[in-house]
């Protein structure tokens, strides 16, 4: 019965974000608020299809938790030191000033000392979820208002854990005290050291010995092992199961698996971010509206115009032009999901009434669900200002920002190996892919920026940057994946030069089909230069020799072409 019982809801939270996500993209609306109002759709303050709203959120909890992991995996720490005083600066001030502005309204609307702090400081929390996957939706996130907001927003996270220690703490549980956050201060510590030394001894070694089985299945399962067991041990040890998934991510960020592992965990982490999305919409109380619908309000536009006012102020005192301020203004002015973790359990502590959360959960619903809305109108309000504004005091552009993107060898073999060289010999980045990890072990030993992962899958190809590069050399010399890698290319990356490597005229032709740019024939080039050696050394003219290797590879060429 309860198999069932669960089989009938997913069936259903499937169908509501079927039905109400193309609807609201199609509307110009964005995702995240068809999901929102999927979830309230069929929850139990809607029609009420869904009563047990409790069992779905602990599940959708783990796609912040893949979403975070992702985001760490794509931070390199050398891109992480660069953000150090975006973290621990701007990302400090907004918690503090936002808490503490939040946590004075509430004690003067009637609140405690002790509860007030936890309301202003918990409001001050944005949503991580919404933030990031609306700057990796728009692939925003390596723009200045986008690492702005990441910076903002991880600062959050870490913040959690001490938030949780001060509700323990005003709940009167003596065994809550500042011996007992000293030991937890240790345990993250340890936590964090213990993870930096597995992950370069352990993990690498594993996931090698894994990629070597050749099986894309077990891989991927010690993928999302990684993450799950991650998330698993921060939580046992009392932190964050999102941040312990951002520190794997982080862990993983400069290994050759990156691209192969990013790719593997996308799915999971689409679906049940959606879910999170839905659990939301069905958390609300929106019975709520109708008993207090001017209190709600304003709630709702008080937290939106204090956040969006002091994070707009603060992102100019640190340097961001107007546009700037206000895009991470109108990005993280909302409350976020870690508010619903830390008002539930004030209120099974005592520490909150149980209409104040009620309350407090359907204002910070509210606010998550305006933020899509809010961010359309910022895009027009940025569009019409002028584009010569300056930030107060613009950071130095470091040279990873203006580096252009990398050119993408697929395969790396002898043929890659020398394409790799000639790029690197004139200055010109690149970065390889091969799905053979004893290989790629090699190559990177040799000092070749070389990653292991599958070329021929589309979602390989995105985690390795093709989406920005503007070439991609196909050098995989068997005939079935370089088609493959071909076609993969030329339907989700329509903009990419293909330059690819054929064995014959004949595979020439067909990978010409499936979308290359330009291809070369290895046997036809090799048969050239050895007829042309031939004749230079039986005293031949050299020019009339090298007239008849450029006559022949035109004529062979064309025999190519037609076939497009």
């Amino acid at each position: 019965m309860g198999t069932q019982h669960y089989l009938f809801d997913i069936v259903l939270l499937l169908s509501a974000a079927v039905a109400a996500v193309p609807l609201f993209r199609r509307l110009g609306l964005g995702a995240i608020l068809g999901y929102l109002a999927a979830g309230a759709l069929v929850g139990p303050w809607g029609i009420g299809l869904i009563k047990e709203v409790e069992e779905v959120r602990q599940l959708s909890e783990f796609g912040v938790v893949f979403l975070l992991f992702l985001i760490g995996i794509d931070l390199k720490p050398s891109r992480l030191k660069l953000m150090h005083r975006q973290i621990f600066g701007l990302g400090s001030a907004q918690l503090f000033a936002t808490g503490l502005a939040l946590a004075i309204l509430a004690a003067l609307l009637g609140l405690q000392g002790g509860t007030a702090l936890v309301v202003g400081f918990g409001l001050a929390l944005s949503s991580t979820a919404i933030g990031l996957q609306m700057l990796t939706e728009r692939a925003e996130l390596a723009t200045r208002h986008g690492r702005a907001s990441f910076a903002i927003l991880l600062l959050q996270d870490i913040a959690v854990l001490p938030l949780l220690l001060l509700v323990a703490l005003l709940s009167g549980d003596a065994s809550f005290s500042w011996t007992a956050i000293g030991k937890a201060a240790i345990t993250t510590a340890v936590a964090l050291g213990g993870m930096i030394l597995i992950g370069r001894t352990v993990l690498r070694p594993l996931m090698r010995l894994v990629a070597g089985a050749k099986n894309p299945e077990i891989f991927a399962a010690l993928a999302v092992l990684l993450v799950l067991g991650s998330a698993a041990l921060f939580e046992r040890l009392g932190l964050s199961m999102a941040m312990g998934a951002f520190l794997a991510g982080v862990m993983l960020a400069d290994s050759e698996f990156r691209p192969q592992v990013e790719a593997d965990i996308q799915p999971f982490r689409g679906f049940l971010l959606g879910l999170f999305f839905m659990s939301v919409g069905m958390t609300a109380d929106f019975r709520l509206l109708g008993q207090e619908g001017f209190k709600v309000l304003a709630l709702v536009l008080g937290l939106l115009v204090i956040k969006g006012g002091l994070l707009y102020g603060l992102g100019r005192l640190f340097g961001h032009g107007r546009r700037d301020s206000l895009r991470i203004a109108a990005l993280l002015s909302q409350s976020g999901e870690f508010a619903f973790v830390l008002f539930g359990l004030a209120e099974i502590e005592g520490v909150l009434a149980p209409h104040d959360a009620k309350l407090l959960i359907l204002s910070v619903s509210l606010s998550m669900a305006a933020t899509p809305l809010i961010d359309r109108l910022n895009a027009r309000l940025v569009k019409n200002m002028k584009p010569s504004d300056s930030p107060l005091s613009p950071p130095a552009a470091t040279q990873e920002q203006a580096a252009p993107p990398p050119v993408l060898i697929a395969g790396f073999g002898r043929v890659g190996k020398v394409v790799a060289r000639m790029l690197a010999e004139k200055g010109i980045a690149y970065l390889g892919l091969d799905k053979d990890p004893d290989r790629v072990l090699e190559c990177r030993n040799q000092g070749f920026e070389v990653f292991y992962g599958d070329a021929s899958h589309s979602t390989v190809l995105k985690a390795a940057g093709a989406s920005e590069t503007s070439l991609v050399i196909v050098t995989l010399d068997q005939v079935g994946a370089a088609e493959r890698t071909v076609h993969a290319l030329r339907s989700h990356f329509p903009k990419a030069h293909i330059f690819a490597r054929a064995r014959d005229p004949k595979q020439g032709a067909t990978l010409m089909t499936a979308g290359a740019t330009f291809c070369i024939p290895e046997a036809l080039e090799a048969s050239l230069q050895l007829g042309g050696a031939a004749l230079k050394e039986l005293g031949a003219d050299e020019k009339d020799v090298e007239k008849l290797i450029h006559e022949l590879r035109r004529e062979n060429y064309q025999r190519i072409q037609p076939e497009m």
